[in-house]
C-alpha cells in the first residue's frame, strides 16, 4: 500500500476557515447537523420509493408505466443515497449517533453496504481525493482513463462514447460484484479494509439476502422474470447514471488536479490537506435551488469535502464563507455555474484523456 502525507504542520487556511465557519453557526445559534427541512424531505423520499415499489409489484399497468415507474424508482433510490444516506454515513444528518447509524443502512436497502461505503468513501476518497492509486472513485482503469498517470490502450479513443454506458451498469456492478470482492479480499483498490466487528458481518449478509429478496426473487414470483428483468435493468440504469453523474463531476472535470502515486512509494504532498481537497474538487450549478435539494448538496463538493461533518443543508449559506477564504489566500475556488455545463467539462475531459498520449 503507498503512502500520502500532507504538509499540515502549518495548516494556516484551513484553521481560519474553521474559525470562521464555527462563528457562524455560534452567531445563527444553529447546529451543524440537519433541521427539519432534511428531516421531511427524507420523509417524503422514503415513502415515494415505498409507494412506487408497491406499485410496481402489485398494481397492474401496462409494461410502459412499469418501465416508467421503474425508472422513477431508480431516481428516488438515487434521491435517498444523496440526501439521506450520505448525510448520516457522515455522521451529519442528526446529533443522535444512533439515528445516523440507522440511517446509514438506507444504503444497505439500496444494494449496498455502509461498513464498507465508509471506508471507500468517508475515509479514502476524502482523504486521497484524486490521487491516482489510492482514490478508488477514479480507479476505473482499463475500462476509463480518468487522469493522465493512468495507463492509456487504444479502446479510450471512445471512452467518452461508451462512457454513459458503463454508468448505466455501475449499480449492478457494485451491489453484484464489488461489494463481495472486498469482503473476501478484505480490500479497498489498494487500501486494507479494516477488521469488521461480528455485528456489520451479520448485517453485510442479512441486507444481501433482504436485497435478493426484495429486487429480484420477489419481483420474479409476482410479475415473471421477462419484467423483472426490463424494470430492474432500467432501475438500475437510471441509479447509476444520476450517482456517478453527480459525484464525477464533482472531481473529474476541467480544472481539477490529479496527482500520483506508486504502489511502492511514499508521496509527500506540499500542500495542506485543506488547500488539495480546494484543488481537487469542484462545484456545480450552486445557484440553482432545485440541483441543491434533490443532489442533496453535493453540487457544494467543495464545502462537503472541507466539512464532511456539517449536514448538506448549511452548504450554501457556509459556501459564501469558504469563497471569500479562497479569495483571500489567493486559492482558486473551482465552480461550474450549470449541471449540464459540468457535465460537458466531465465528457471534454474524458474525451481528451482517451487521446493518445
Amino acid at each position: 500500500m503507498p503512502k500520502v502525507t500532507y504538509n499540515n504542520k502549518h495548516a494556516v487556511f484551513f484553521s481560519s476557515l474553521k474559525k470562521d465557519i464555527e462563528a457562524y453557526f455560534q452567531r445563527n445559534n444553529i447546529a451543524q447537523t440537519g433541521n427539519w427541512n432534511l428531516f421531511f424531505k427524507t420523509i417524503i423520499l422514503i415513502s415515494a420509493a415505498s409507494f412506487t415499489y408497491y406499485l410496481l409489484l402489485f398494481v397492474s399497468m401496462s409494461w410502459m408505466a412499469g418501465l416508467l415507474l421503474s425508472a422513477l424508482l431508480g431516481c428516488v433510490l438515487a434521491l435517498i443515497g444523496f440526501n439521506v444516506m450520505h448525510d448520516a454515513c457522515h455522521g451529519s444528518y442528526s446529533g443522535s449517533k444512533k439515528v445516523n447509524e440507522l440511517l446509514g443502512y438506507t444504503l444497505n436497502l439500496i444494494g449496498g453496504n455502509s461498513f464498507i461505503w465508509k471506508q471507500k468513501h468517508n475515509i479514502i476518497h476524502h482523504t486521497y481525493t484524486n490521487v491516482d492509486g489510492m482514490d478508488d472513485d477514479i480507479a476505473k482503469s482499463p475500462f476509463v482513463r480518468m487522469c493522465r498517470t493512468q495507463r492509456w490502450i487504444p479502446a479510450h479513443r471512445w471512452q467518452h462514447l461508451y462512457l454513459p454506458v458503463l454508468y448505466a451498469v455501475s449499480t449492478l456492478y457494485w451491489i453484484l460484484w464489488q461489494d463481495y470482492k472486498r469482503y473476501f479480499s478484505k480490500k479497498i483498490y489498494t487500501s486494507k479494509l479494516p477488521r469488521m466487528p461480528q455485528k456489520e458481518h451479520i448485517i453485510f449478509w442479512v441486507s444481501k439476502i433482504v436485497y435478493v429478496l426484495l429486487y429480484i426473487a420477489l419481483p420474479i414470483w409476482l410479475l415473471g422474470w421477462q419484467y423483472w428483468l426490463i424494470g430492474f435493468l432500467m432501475l438500475n440504469a437510471i441509479m447509476g447514471l444520476i450517482t456517478a453523474f453527480v459525484f464525477q463531476m464533482a472531481h473529474v472535470v476541467e480544472g481539477t488536479e490529479f496527482v500520483y502515486v506508486r504502489l511502492d512509494d511514499t508521496l509527500a504532498i506540499e500542500n495542506e490537506w485543506a488547500i488539495h481537497q480546494i484543488k481537487t474538487t469542484s462545484n456545480f450549478a450552486p445557484g440553482n435551488p432545485l440541483v441543491t435539494y434533490l443532489a442533496g448538496g453535493l453540487n457544494y463538493q467543495v464545502e462537503h469535502h472541507l466539512f464532511p461533518r456539517i449536514s448538506h443543508v448549511h452548504y450554501p449559506s457556509i459556501s459564501k464563507i469558504v469563497k471569500q477564504k479562497c479569495e483571500d489566500f489567493n486559492l482558486r475556488y473551482l465552480s461550474t455555474p450549470s449541471f449540464f455545463k459540468a457535465l460537458s467539462s466531465h465528457f471534454r475531459l474524458i474525451k481528451k484523456l482517451g487521446m493518445h498520449p
